[in-house]
This record gives C-alpha cells, structure tokens and sequence, in this order.
C-alpha cells in the first residue's frame, strides 16, 4: 500500500482530492512496483536509453558488417584451408572453397538473427529485459572468446563464435524496445535512435579493419575480438546495475493492472455482507478506477498529444489498409493472401539482401574485371552501409507516415527494380549507384515490412504474425549457399544469372503484392464512403402523435 501512495505522490498531476484507495480495510490492493513514474525519473530514463543506443550501436547487429570483416578474414588466410593444390599455386586472391565457407558463415549467422526473434521474445515476455541483456551479454562474450581463438582451436570456431555474435544481439537488441514506454510522446523517436543504432553497428567491423590495416596486420581478429569483450562486460554491467528488471508499461497495460477486472467479485463477497454494501464497494472501486484512467490520462493530455492522436488517425485512415484484419485470430490472418504475398515477398527480398552483403566483392571483381575497383566498391560500401541506417530516418519516416500502403509498397518494389537493374551493369558508377540506393533501401524495407504488419494484422497478434514472417524468411536464406554454389560452379563466378532470377521474381512477387493490397485498399474506401452516404441519408422520423421518435425512414404508430 505504502509503495502505491508513493506511486501517487511522486506523480506529477495531483489530484485536488484524495480518493482513498482502500475501500474496506480488510484489503489491500496489489503493489504497482512496476508502474514507475516518468517526471521524477525523467533523468534515470534519459540514462536507460542512452545506455540502450550505446550499447546496441556496439553489439545488436555486428554480424552484418562481415562485407567490413570478410577482407581482413581472407588476408588471415581463413579457411584458406579449403583451396585446391591448382588455385593454390595460381594464387588467387579467394578460392571456390574458401569464398562458400566464408558466406556459408555469414549466412548462419543472418539466418540465426532472423529466426531467434521468437525465442527471444517470449523469454522477454516471461522473464524480463535485464534477464534478456543479461543472457545476449553471455553469448555475445562467448562469440567473442570463440571467434578470437578460432585458429587455435581443434575445430571450426568461427562459425560457432559468429553465430553466438548473431544470436546475442537480437536479446540486447529487442530487449530496448520497451524503453519506448518510459516517454509515451517520443516512443517513435526513441524506437528511431534504437533501429539506426542496430543499423550503424555494422560500422564496428569497418573499425577492426581499419585498425588491422593500420597496424599492418599487429592488431589482428584475435586482438580485436578479445578486446571487443569490454562490451559484453558493460552490457553485464549496466544490466544489473541500471537498466529496469521489468520491461515498462503502456498507458493503458498500467490503467488495466490498477483497474482490474470490474466484472471480477469484490474482494469481500464471502465476508456476509449484505447487497447494498458490497454494491457500495463495487462502486468505490469503480471511482478507484476512474480515478487512475483520469490521473494517467492526464499526464498525456497535453494539445501536443491531442494534435498526435489526431495526425495517428488521419494517418490510418491514409493508410487504405488499417484494421483490415484486426480482431482475426493469428490463424485466420495466416490463410490470408495479405500474410502470403507480404510472405514472399520477404523470402526473396530479404535472400537478395543478404545475398548482395555476401557476395559485393566478387560480384563486381567479375563485373568491372579489375580487383582494385572492386576493391574501392567494398570499401564504399562499408562506410555507406551503416551510414544510410541513420539518413534513411527522416525519409522512411516521412514516406510511411504521409503515404498510403499501396503507395508505400510500389515505392519498395520500384526502388528494388532499379536496384536489381543497377547491380547488373559494369561499371564503376553504376556500382557506387547502387549500393546508395540500396543502403536506403534496406532499412526502409524492414521498417515498411513492420508497418505493414502492424496497419494489415493489428498489434494483438504482431508478435505471431510478423515473428513467423521474419522466422520463413530467414529459414529461407540458407538458400544463399545454393546461390553461391550455382554462381561459381554452372555461371564460372558470373553474377548476372543469379542477380536476373532474383530481379525477375521479386518483380513477380512485388507487383502481384501491389496489385492485391491496391485493389482491397479501393474497395474499402468504397465501401467506407457508401456507409458513411447511407448514415448521412438517416433522418429521425416523426411518429403519429408527432413526437419525434428513433425510428430511421419509417414511421411507426
């Protein structure tokens, strides 16, 4: 009790009268130690999210630097191993063997963040955020420790230290999410910082290759890699010393837990009172009620919140898809054709991401015929990576609030097209074209994907529908094996049969996406308008005696 009232004091709406929140004294209602006040410990939330961007700038997605990471491998003569005697002595710069296990590597790890997203959340939901940072500092530590003494070992530790790396990241990472909370007015921005911090941290391994190139070769993987363990260590660190054991709660998570079940039995019905009092006590539970929705309502009703609830819902209503299929069982939206073609388009857009990280190098060491400017293509490429996560921002932000889905959708699957074009011409600027096109295009992807799930299939079942969506599509990527096999065995390392089937059926796949949601999108806002022109036809009608009555065109006698 005495934790509530201090809930309450430290709120900074207070109430001019103070409603007693024990409405017979023989109960007590449950302790709120998770509603935490966000005025009196604004500073500590400042501080918990700026720890969070810290250190998922420093680990939740690592392993998607190996374009960074993959030159500096190769130059360690990892998997070096796996070259013929031939190749060996023509001394080429990346044999058949060493180039498929080096992606092969890559591609576990990518497939392994996508697919842990389940698990992840689910012991997020049952254990905590600092149970989850806690458990991804572990991996992420033992990644290290493993991929550092990979070339000591008796067996292949860089897979297993990778994909460790991999796997602790999505428990850091998605962890964060619910520091949204703590400023209901800002969550998209703070959800903002936290996406272009997992974007950005593909940068580390441009550092470890800088620094490997500076030092000529002194500060190698191992070097690195045992270094990097200071960032599990203050992962471990601040998540037991300041970041929250419990994940904080929307406005209106908060009003349910204070409220309760109205329709539940009072606390005292066996206690032999008689109807009228427990009547009483039902009704002063009701105004207990009331009391928290005004409170917590308050903290929120300012004209700037008034003015967001009002552009969400103009920006719903734009959208041409939201509610579509709210209040569908996660079943029922899984038969759908809004799941399977936002499905398949997924599995090939995301295998052709992940595919071109993969394989940019010797991509374009075939397509512009010179390793040196292939060369020059993969550094543009390092940098240019994590940077278009951050000045994607304001422009994927813009796009999906401003536009309809549909709009949205063929802006993905134009941008693709030419992307898919681009990455098939030879020459040095279509290349550096590219890969600006396609650093933009990557996160705006992801983010579209989410939002579509979010608009089409509602937040009651998004952790079901969109986690099964990101789970087949990263199942799917082990395909990128297939890919790099095909490519070097049947195509002689040519890139362009690969890179035309990928183009070809993402066009297929898009523009069927496109045509489905366009033509539903149009038949709602149809039959929207033909409901809304029936209402504004009704007019009351008098009854016989003249009075005006609630009878809708007729009348009655």
């Amino acid at each position: 009790m005495e934790s509530w009232e201090r809930g309450r004091g430290q709120s900074p709406v207070r109430s001019p009268r103070r409603m007693s929140f024990n409405p017979v004294s023989e109960w007590v209602p449950p302790k709120q130690d998770d509603v935490k006040p966000s005025v009196e410990e604004a500073a500590g939330d400042n501080l918990e999210v700026c720890i969070a961007v810290i250190y998922c700038l420093l680990a939740a997605g690592v392993v998607f630097g190996y374009a960074a990471i993959k030159p500096v491998l190769v130059e360690e003569g990892v998997y070096r191993d796996q070259c013929t005697k031939e190749e060996l002595e023509d001394n080429v710069s990346t044999c058949y063997g060493q180039e498929i296990r080096l992606n092969l590597m890559f591609t576990i790890a990518a497939v392994a963040t996508n697919v842990c997203a389940l698990p992840v959340g689910t012991i997020l939901d049952h254990f905590g955020p600092r149970i989850s940072g806690i458990i991804g500092s572990i991996l992420i530590a033992a990644g290290a420790v493993i991929f550092a003494l990979a070339g000591d070992l008796p067996f292949d530790g860089y897979i297993p230290g990778y994909l460790l790396l991999a796997l602790g990241g999505p428990f850091v990472f998605i962890s964060s999410f619910q520091l949204s909370n703590c400023f209901p007015a800002h969550s998209g921005f703070i959800l903002a910082l936290l996406t272009g911090a997992f974007d950005t941290s593909s940068a580390l391994f441009l550092v470890f290759r800088l620094l490997f190139q500076a030092t000529n070769g002194s500060l190698g993987t191992k070097q690195l890699f045992l270094i990097y363990l200071v960032v599990p260590a203050f992962i471990l660190i601040v998540q037991v010393t300041v970041m929250p054991a419990k994940s904080y709660k929307t406005v209106g998570e908060i009003v349910n837990e204070a409220g309760g079940d109205l329709d539940a039995p009072s606390p005292d019905t066996d206690s032999g009172l008689g109807d009228d009092e427990r009547e009483r006590i039902r009704e002063e539970m009701w105004q207990r009620r009331e009391s928290v929705i005004n409170e917590v309502t308050s903290l929120l009703a300012t004209p700037s919140n008034s003015k967001n609830a009002k552009r969400e819902e103009e920006k719903n209503e734009r959208s041409g898809v939201w509610g579509v299929l709210h209040g569908y069982s996660a079943l029922e939206q899984i038969k759908t054709p809004w799941w399977w073609l936002i499905t398949l388009f997924t599995l090939v857009q995301m295998t052709r991401i992940n595919y071109f990280v993969a394989t940019i190098r010797p991509q374009y060491e075939y397509l512009l015929r010179s390793d040196t400017t292939a060369r020059r293509v993969n550094e543009i490429f390092d940098i240019a990576l994590p940077l278009g996560g951050v000045l994607s921002i304001p422009f994927i932000g813009s796009i999906l609030d401003n536009t309809s889905t549909p709009f949205t959708l063929l802006v993905l699957v134009s941008v693709a097209t030419v992307i898919g074009v681009l990455g098939c011409l030879p020459y040095f600027p279509a290349a550096v074209a590219n890969i600006c096109l396609f650093v933009v295009y990557r996160p705006f992807y992801y983010t579209a994907v989410s939002d579509y799930a979010a608009k089409v299939f509602g937040f009651q079942t998004f952790g079901k529908v969109y986690g099964l969506i990101i789970c087949t599509a990263g199942i799917f990527n082990l395909v990128q094996s297939l890919l790099d096999a095909v490519t070097h065995k049947v195509f002689d390392r040519d890139p362009l049969p690969i890179n035309i089937l990928l183009l070809c059926v993402a066009l297929v796949v898009g523009g069927a996406l496109v045509t489905f949601v366009t033509v539903k999108s149009r038949r709602s806002k149809r039959e929207m308008l033909e409901e809304e022109a029936e209402e504004a036809t009704e007019t009351l009608m008098p009854t016989m005696n003249g009075d005006r009555g609630r009878s809708y065109g007729t009348s009655t006698s």
